[in-house]
């Protein structure tokens, strides 16, 4: 199934952000899917990464979790991400494998000798 998309654009007057809260809540709600549901939330649009940009995602992303589900960036800007990384707040980037989940194509190495699992 393929995820919702929200396009973020400009900076968010900060009287918005409930609203995009509930655009988020109904994306999710619409896609009755079991289970945890994704938003994708296109930021390549949002300009400048700032403590407003990051107020704003932790928002949709708790909104999200309240509803069920989660929200996965989408054309970050390295400063945002990085901005996101310093204050504590990892999101999952589109493209990108999740954390729990090797990259395709990577092998473990095995010795000789190691008992089979």
């Amino acid at each position: 199934m393929t995820p919702a998309v929200l396009v973020l654009t400009g900076p968010v007057p900060r009287d918005e952000v409930t609203g995009l809260c509930d655009d988020v809540r109904a994306l999710l709600e619409a896609t009755g899917a079991r289970g945890p549901s994704v938003v994708v939330c296109d930021v390549g649009g949002l300009g400048p990464p700032g403590l407003g940009a990051v107020d704003l995602l932790a928002r949709l992303e708790l909104t999200a979790r309240r509803a069920g589900g989660r929200i996965r960036l989408r054309d970050p800007d390295p400063a945002l991400r990085a901005l996101l990384d310093l204050v504590g707040l990892p999101f999952e980037v589109e493209g990108q494998p999740e954390q729990r989940e090797p990259a395709l194509g990577v092998e473990e190495a095995v010795e000789p000798g190691d008992p089979a699992l």
